[in-house]
């Protein structure tokens, strides 16, 4: 990479995928700002951990605070690294949690924050950068989702139901912001054993599961195969590197990466066909094209 470091805001890099793209991408020579909530508190350890780093390897990566559930915590983290940078190239959308449990165990307050972190914090970040990216012209929005973001499976259905709204929401932006030059981009891993198995919540009206049966069993198995999977986590953040470093309007939709992925490859280009038939149907695909800044003159 030539000319001046790409600015990229990396959410939930306290462990797990977030913590490997932002020590992947300082590497290579990207401004990070490696986000996490509870900075100074409960991530206190994992924040020296990045900041020890940067300074022993002499890395481009800042730590800041931001809670994506919290619009205040949100706008202030952007107009730091505004002020500091002047510009966000990328924004790692990595940040979530999950519940495993069936469903009618799920309490409606635990689905709410299954949401506000999943969905909401992503409709958060991308509000608070897109004036930035469509100032500048040029962006990429890049969304860690997940397998489960195209499949309903049992024991995990908040956790989908999270990420099918979000895939829906990043597809769209695909669309809509094409015509400003900023791409949108889904990357959907596989099972793989990252410390976010072991934060794993469980429903809280477990009386519920009375008269389950052999299903009841369910999510525990899930999550079994999870921690037992023995891909390496690396391999998202490497995939992370790739897609940015592929030209802008020449990156894919959806990237599935890890074990077991060939049904949802499958899903994918299935809807690949059906979405350009939909945008054919209303008039609507040239306005849906990405459009390098030449063409936009």
């Amino acid at each position: 990479m030539s000319g001046r470091a790409q600015v990229v805001l990396i959410t939930g890099t306290s462990s797990g995928f977030g913590r490997l793209i932002a020590e992947t991408l300082a590497r290579k020579e990207f401004h990070v700002f490696a986000t996490m909530r509870n900075r100074k508190t409960k991530n206190a350890a994992a924040a020296r951990e990045l900041e020890q780093l940067a300074e022993r390897e002499s890395l481009n990566l800042n730590v800041i605070d931001l809670d994506v559930t919290e619009d205040a915590s949100v706008e202030q983290a952007v107009n730091e690294i505004v002020a500091q940078s002047g510009r966000i190239d990328v924004l790692v959308n990595n940040a979530g949690y999950g519940i495993m449990d069936l469903c009618e165990t799920v309490t409606v307050a635990q689905a709410q924050r299954q949401l506000d972190v999943n969905f909401f914090g992503v409709l958060r970040l991308n509000r608070a950068v897109l004036p930035v990216m469509k100032r500048q012209g040029s962006g990429l929005l890049l969304h860690v989702s997940s397998g489960a973001g195209r499949l309903a499976i049992p024991g995990m259905g908040l956790y989908c139901a999270s990420k099918f709204a979000m895939e829906a929401l990043a597809e769209t932006y695909r669309y809509e912001l094409a015509s400003q030059g900023i791409d949108s981009v889904i990357l959907e891993p596989g099972p793989y054993a990252t410390p976010i198995a072991d934060k794993l919540e469980t429903g809280e009206d477990e009386q519920r599961k009375t008269g389950y049966g052999e299903m009841a069993e369910v999510p525990s198995k899930i999550l079994q195969g999870i921690r037992s999977s023995r891909a390496n986590p690396l391999e998202i953040a490497d995939r992370v590197l790739q897609i940015m470093e592929t030209p802008a309007g020449r990156r894919q939709l959806r990237y599935r990466v890890g074990g077991g992925g060939r049904g949802v490859e499958r899903i994918n280009t299935l809807t690949d066909q059906i979405q350009a038939e939909l945008l054919e149907a209303f008039g609507i695909t040239a306005a849906a094209q990405f459009k390098p800044p030449d063409d936009r003159r």
